[in-house]
């Protein structure tokens, strides 16, 4: 095997240094990295680690492709006795591969146009043969990616493939060749037949108890990201894969001309050239997915929504917990990176009427690029594969491979949450303190949707705040039966419990916010009003029962209207209206960072006018910002001011 020189060894000072993982003395509140360590495996100095796949090995190697067209084969990376990993080349010169896996002595990959296996015939390492499974077209345009394979109990393959766009219409996702924006099964014998459509972008790829789901990113047609359970012949949403519905293989009858007849395409000429779709401000009646489902039986809903800039902007690998407690408490639920925030989310999926819902969170941030693929290694720790090229992401690396660590010690969280007749039971790992779980005011949140048309993204549209009406704390403390009177059906549900405390540390819980998506509400016996905990206290600090996105805004009236608001105050107003999702205060994210924008020296008003219309040409060097006019003008005003604020 070769070994390559490192670019540091500062890792293993880092690593071998003794120190404790968690002071369970220290008084200050934990943070993520008191329960899981990121630890950064050092990579060949003549090599761009993006990894575009990442598998396992039975022998305890990882394997990884990069998107330049390698497959590496990496022994000993965990670094255990403080020796370096070792890299070897198994295979090279394929074009873009985006998922890895190995079955039975080969490698499977999914390049630009094929799926390809990749086999040892000598046991040397290197690949000596390179198969091509199957072929599918292409039409040449760069966002044609391919991803997977994914295997099937039966020994089938899954594989999923991006929309290109339109010449004139750049912003609009098309299907230019077949079985774009489409799901794929193949058999190990390159017989191949279209599964599913509805895709643009299903980038990350899993299967749950035998069962295919997929990521998707926002865009045209998806109001945000989320996460997608598939059977053959259902419809996610993206209308562009219904250009070949009538082939002869194809298992869905919905055809564009149908679904174009029901639902406005948004397609606009002025002078001759098509005019770019955007959000209508205050629109009456505005159309939505879940009521799509109901005029076209093909579409699917997501599982679970991922509110855009909160939990993630550019989703990716699913990978299930299936470690059985060596990576903490959420065996079984899923991990979910996200390529834009250089994140991992979690997800916990239940069962409602036959259909698949549940409840995400935030997990781990912090990794030094974007957070495109994961794999198990050994002691149920996670390798995270990472690449930034194409979209920006947090972080200071454009890729990498980094491994993230169980210290052992427990987060105080939402375990789980699981929807009841009249609200929520939410799940904790630790008990609770009884008197700030019984107290109202510990509870808060609101219910939203995402509209489904033409646009790019949406805003989150119809918020209501949670009507919280009573608690009953079980007898273990380990759970909380929440009452809600407005309960809505497929809406996305924020429950915050930002008040509660663990009964044994006393501390808070480490993330207080959880999304349920309501795709049903189920069935079954109310709680009688004799068994709620009715009561609030009397504290006169701000109850969690207002939304994080709900601030006070100072008008033109309010004597305090010239005061610059800190960043306590209008961080949930950066996090309600996405900003967070491609800009951050003082680091270059996919947009520039706020204080280079302050340097600028724009007017307060002048910002606001570029929030509604950006202009490109001012920032050439990142990608061109979507015209916002859905924030409102008072909230973006408070935006501006506070964005002036940070130049010194």
């Amino acid at each position: 095997m070769y070994l390559y020189k490192f670019r540091s060894l500062l890792v293993f000072t880092l690593l071998f240094s003794g120190s404790s993982f968690l002071n369970a003395q220290s008084s200050d509140a934990p943070t993520e990295d008191d329960y899981y360590q990121i630890i950064t495996i050092p990579t060949p100095e003549d090599v761009l680690l993006e990894v575009g796949g990442l598998t396992t090995l039975p022998d305890g190697r990882i394997a990884l492709c990069t998107r330049r067209g390698d497959v590496f084969l990496i022994e000993n990376p965990n670094m255990y006795e403080g020796t370096l990993p070792r890299y070897t080349r198994f295979a090279t010169g394929l074009h873009e591969p985006l998922g890895l896996t190995y079955r039975d002595n080969a490698f499977y990959t999914v390049q630009r146009g094929e799926l390809t296996k990749l086999t040892d015939t000598n046991g040397d390492d290197r690949a000596d043969r390179y198969e091509t499974i199957y072929q599918w077209p292409l039409s040449g345009h760069y966002h044609e990616y391919s991803y997977g394979p994914k295997f099937l109990p039966d020994g089938n393959m899954m594989v999923t493939g991006n929309v290109a766009f339109g010449s004139q219409e750049w912003w609009r996702g098309e299907s230019r060749v077949p079985w774009r924006g489409w799901t794929m099964r193949i058999t190990p014998e390159g017989e191949m037949q279209p599964w599913a459509t509805g895709m643009r972008s299903p980038c990350g790829l899993g299967i749950v108890d035998g069962e295919f789901f997929y990521t998707e990113n926002q865009g045209d047609w998806m109001g945000s990201g989320g996460v997608w359970h598939i059977t053959e012949g259902s419809f996610s949403g993206h209308p562009a894969g219904l250009a070949w519905a009538e082939k002869e293989n194809s298992p869905i009858d919905l055809t564009e001309q149908e679904f174009y007849a029901q639902i406005d395409m948004r397609q606009v000429k002025q002078n001759g050239r098509y005019v770019k779709p955007e959000n209508v401000a205050d629109e009456e009646d505005p159309d939505f997915l879940y009521e799509a489902s109901k005029a076209f039986p093909e579409v699917k809903l997501p599982a679970v929504w991922l509110p855009h800039g909160i939990l993630g902007i550019s989703n990716s690998e699913i990978l299930v917990d299936e470690s059985e407690g060596e990576f903490g408490p959420f065996s079984g639920q899923l991990l979910v990176g996200d390529q834009g925030q250089s994140k991992i989310m979690r997800v916990s999926l239940e069962k409602v009427k036959g259909e698949y819902q549940g409840v995400a969170f935030d997990f781990r941030s912090g990794f030094q690029s974007g957070v495109l693929r994961m794999t198990w290694g050994g002691n149920g720790s996670l390798y995270v594969g990472e690449t930034n090229r194409g979209w920006g992401s947090a972080g200071t690396q454009n890729a990498g491979l980094e491994r993230l660590v169980w210290t052992g010690e427990t987060p105080f969280e939402m375990q789980t949450v699981r929807a009841e007749p009249d609200g929520f039971t939410i799940h904790f790992t630790h008990p609770v303190d009884r008197k700030s779980a019984e107290d109202l005011n510990t509870y808060g949140g609101r219910s939203f949707i995402y509209k489904y048309h033409a646009v790019y993204g949406s805003p989150t549209v119809n918020d209501e705040s949670l009507a919280v009406a009573g608690v009953k704390v079980s007898e273990d403390g380990k759970s909380v039966r929440v009452k809600v009177d407005n309960l809505r059906q497929y809406y996305i549900h924020e429950l915050i419990a930002t008040g509660i405390k663990s009964a044994e540390s006393g501390h808070k819980l480490l993330h207080p916010t959880g999304y349920y998506t309501l795709n049903n509400i189920p069935e079954g016996e109310k709680l009688p009003d004799s068994e709620w905990i009715t009561t609030r206290s009397k504290s006169t600090t701000k109850p969690a029962t207002k939304s994080r996105t709900q601030v006070a805004i100072t008008t033109p009236d309010d004597p305090n209207a010239s005061a610059v608001p800190v960043y306590a105050d209008i961080e949930p107003l950066l996090v309600k209206n996405t900003c967070t999702a491609c800009h951050q205060a003082n680091e270059r994210q996919v947009g520039p960072a706020f204080k280079e924008v302050a340097k600028r020296k724009y007017s307060n008003e002048k910002i606001v006018e570029l929030i509604y219309n950006p202009q490109p040409q001012n920032w050439p060097d990142y990608t061109p910002m979507a015209p916002m006019p859905q924030v409102p003008k008072e909230e973006a005003l408070q935006i501006a001011k506070w964005i002036n604020s940070l130049d010194d």
